[in-house]
């Protein structure tokens, strides 16, 4: 039946785009993206030997939605985000929000999360921290899909996520975001922002909450952006800005094991001041940066056969570090950039009795990582770019990693271009694995990976119709898994409750391989259609990571009007470890906006609108049709 809807709606939005008034004068100036994600310095993506895929401003205001990651997980191939409810992520048990490229996850931090090139990660946990992406402050994101230790070192061996911040238009603007919906669920952001000459400010605040589809879901948030910008010359500039987001989450506990009392109270934190210079031949930046996180957690019970817990989780992580780079053109269609990074991370972790008398340390730990790295692109006439590069990266706990990288890039007739990539991809093994909890083990060692990719791109019609396919191999090893402990003799070595004895070992091998096609056709000044599918090959299954994963959407302008709608299907979706634990579903998604005026936007969004039964986290059943609707005032 999924399938029957799938092909039905597609049909449906292929025929309303043919039937279209055509025009003779649509045009569509084919323009390149520029990226920094894949390389320091603003490059043509076309230049790259890597995938880029970019979210803009627009596509992010358009689902006027408060997190970003559900429309990454819409229009990015190979990428996949973990939900549990309408609304919120959570962190600890139940947590959802697990960020999945290619069969590697965020959660074993295996991809990274950037905030304008600097790493966003939670310090003792080293995993991302879903509820803190928000599209407040977000100009766009850039995901790089493959890894890209070469500029940012350990934990981008699966993919980068790049998080770039608002820069302000000269004048003053502001803009008022505010929905209800479903489930009790409110969402507010304001933004303003303002460049007056040399200076530019931009600011926002937020205010998000839901009562959640089920018992014991509640979410809460609020926070609050600010960035400072002055331009001391034509080719220097200067930077800060800081962010805080603080949200308040319960955790139901699972079908099988409802909990109550689960709750959790976050704040997560970054700042960071950056210097940049910018020449006709050279350019490059220093920054300083940090992130800290404050973190509540009481794991809850199961009534009647628990009683509530007697101490409470509490941690206190950080990470700070500064990077610098410079990038210059050494001779006709060169490029060379020399990197520095240096990052100091950790925290520490307690469990606290509820009566206040005693506490139990978990973990009081820092970790410090230093690196250097050169890379070098260079054009060979107009058909050809090379690209190269490698990176030595020092962690004083885990010894020295040496990761190269090498590419081409192919300018084809016909607007066609092919891409090759060999890129080796890292990480370190974090606090938890290494201090905390029975399995950790302080002798592990780093996990490494080679990605190799074939890609292949057109741009057609005046660039009105792209399409790519991208072809991967992933071998990777020393995974770090955790592993049954063995007696000499064979058997089973058991702890005091007669469970076998745990210990994390870097006794993992993957090799994962797929393919990966995205497109987009503007087939009029009303309709344009885009899509994407991504097939993954795992030898050893991961959860959170679907065999197959496709997206179609549609959109049409008209005057005062804006429709989108897409539909989304996943199969072979892993919600826990075990064979009858797959899933599949197809969900479908419209949006419909109406501009008043130069000043107010009317719009509703209507999610899950076949009222698909399914699960992403195993016993977490996902919310039925829910609708959201608001306003948007800019002045």
């Amino acid at each position: 039946m999924n399938r029957i809807t799938l092909l039905i709606a597609s049909a449906f939005i292929f025929n309303i785009a043919n039937a279209a008034e055509k025009t003779d004068d649509l045009k569509s100036e084919n323009l390149q993206e520029v990226v920094i994600t894949g390389t320091r310095t603003a490059t043509d993506v076309r230049h790259l030997s890597q995938t880029v895929d970019v979210i803009d401003r627009a596509a992010i205001e358009e689902t006027n939605r408060a997190s970003l990651l559900p429309l990454l997980t819409e229009q990015v191939p190979g990428l996949f985000i973990t939900q549990r409810g309408y609304y919120g992520y959570g962190v600890s048990g139940g947590a959802a929000g697990a960020i999945s490229m290619r069969g590697l996850s965020g959660t074993s931090s295996q991809v990274l999360v950037l905030i304008d090139g600097h790493p966003n990660y939670a310090g003792i946990y080293g995993h991302p921290i879903a509820d803190s992406y928000q599209s407040l402050m977000t100009e766009r994101v850039e995901v790089l899909r493959g890894p890209s230790s070469l500029l940012y070192g350990s934990k981008a061996m699966g993919g980068v996520i790049n998080i770039v911040t608002k820069k302000p238009a000269e004048g003053t603007h502001s803009r008022l975001h505010a929905g209800y919906g479903s489930f009790n669920t409110l969402e507010t952001e304001y933004s303003a922002d303002s460049r007056f000459g040399k200076f530019s400010t931009t600011g926002s605040a937020m205010y998000n909450r839901s009562d959640g589809h089920d018992k014991n879901l509640n979410f809460e948030q609020f926070g609050g952006y600010l960035k400072f910008g002055y331009d001391i010359s034509k080719n220097w500039n200067t930077s800060a800005n800081l962010d805080v987001t603080r949200f308040k989450a319960s955790h139901p506990g699972s079908e099988s094991k409802p909990l109550e009392d689960a709750d959790q109270d976050i704040t997560r934190g970054t700042t960071a001041l950056f210097i940049e210079n910018s020449y006709a031949k050279t350019s490059g930046a220093v920054s300083l940066f940090y992130s800290w996180g404050d973190h509540w957690i009481n794991d809850g019970y199961n009534p009647p056969k628990e009683t509530p817990k007697e101490f409470r989780f509490t941690s206190y992580d950080e990470m700070m570090g500064t990077s610098a780079w410079q990038s210059m053109n050494l001779f006709e269609g060169n490029r060379l950039t020399l990197g520095f990074d240096y990052y100091h991370y950790g925290g520490t972790a307690y469990n606290d009795s509820t009566e206040g008398r005693s506490r139990v340390l978990q973990v009081d730990k820092r970790l410090d990582e230093l690196a250097g790295y050169i890379e070098m692109r260079q054009m060979v006439g107009s058909i050809l770019t090379l690209n190269a590069g490698v990176r030595a990266d020092h962690n004083f706990t885990s010894g020295t990693e040496i990761v190269p990288q090498f590419g081409a890039a192919f300018h084809l007739p016909a607007n066609a271009e092919i891409k090759l990539s060999a890129a080796r991809g890292f990480r370190y093994p974090f606090l938890r694995e290494m201090y905390m909890y029975p399995p950790q083990n302080a002798e592990l060692e780093p996990e490494s990976l080679w990605n190799y990719e074939l890609a292949f791109s057109q741009s057609l019609m005046q660039g009105r119709m792209n399409y790519g396919i991208n072809l991967f191999y992933i071998d990777a090893e020393n995974i770090i898994l955790q592993t049954g402990l063995f007696n000499a003799d064979g058997t089973p070595i058991l702890m005091p409750n007669g469970k076998q004895k745990q210990k994390n070992l870097n006794s993992g091998k993957l090799k994962n391989c797929g393919v990966e096609v995205q497109a987009s056709y503007l087939i009029s000044k009303s309709f344009a259609l885009n899509g994407n599918y991504s097939y993954l090959h795992m030898d050893t299954p991961v959860i959170g990571s679907p065999e197959h994963k496709s997206y179609l959407g549609g959109s049409f302008n008209k005057n005062s009007w804006h429709a989108s709608t897409g539909l989304q299907y996943i199969n072979s979706l892993y919600s826990a470890v075990g064979p009858d634990k797959k899933e599949d579903f197809l969900l479908w998604n419209a949006r419909v906006s109406y501009q008043v005026s130069d000043m107010l936007q009317l719009w509703v969004n209507g999610d899950n609108l076949l009222n698909t039964k399914y699960q992403i986290n195993d016993g977490y059943p996902m919310p039925g049709i829910a609708f959201m609707a608001g306003v948007n005032l800019s002045f």
